[in-house]
């Protein structure tokens, strides 16, 4: 597919080198999902997806087996940083976020979402499963309301144990700083 093809599908402008087809805007997205929900489930979930790992692949994979078609909402970068996430983050640009969980086989969609919250991302799309990781009770999840007034039904899954972006982030932050101690000037 050209550029100029992936743009004209709606695809999120991003670097040529991390463009990938099934990156969509929210408009772009809400037709492709009219012409492809017919007998299908669309299951959403939204996240930061800073720093990707084995507790977020297998979220994913959860949310997929409950329906047909995944759709994952990435906060924008500024996002993130309104959510309190910390000054350094996101450690990776949206650009290579939406690039990285594109290529994951669970992941049919991926848009980007600028709000605080995906709730008018959530009632542009329409999806019939919610998805949240467990750290959010099924009363807090964003667009809960939108899903269960029309007819879907809204998940809390339990995470797997022992990922957090964050704890991975200070554990790299603790060993750094073990090792500019031990070895003054390799850092």
């Amino acid at each position: 597919m050209s550029n100029a093809e992936y743009h004209a599908r709606g695809a999120v402008q991003a670097a040529p080198e991390l463009a990938h087809p099934r990156v969509l805007d929210r408009t772009r997205l809400a037709a492709v999902l009219a012409a492809e929900r017919t007998g299908k489930r669309v299951v959403f979930t939204n996240g930061c997806f800073d720093v990707l790992h084995p507790g977020h692949v297998d979220l994913l994979a959860r949310a997929k087996a409950l329906g047909e078609i995944l759709v994952v909402g990435v906060n924008s970068d500024e996002s993130v940083r309104r959510l309190a996430k910390g000054r350094e983050r996101p450690l990776n640009p949206l650009a290579a976020r939406v690039f990285v969980l594109a290529h994951l086989a669970s992941v049919d969609y991926v848009t980007p979402f600028d709000e605080d919250t995906p709730y008018t991302l959530i009632a542009t799309l329409r999806p019939e499963v919610l998805v949240k990781g467990g750290d959010w009770t099924p009363e807090r999840i964003v667009g809960r309301d939108l899903v269960e007034a029309a007819g879907g039904r809204v998940y809390s899954l339990p995470l797997l144990p022992g990922y957090s972006t964050t704890d991975l982030i200070e554990r790299v932050k603790r060993a750094s700083a073990q090792i500019a101690q031990e070895h003054p000037g390799s850092l």
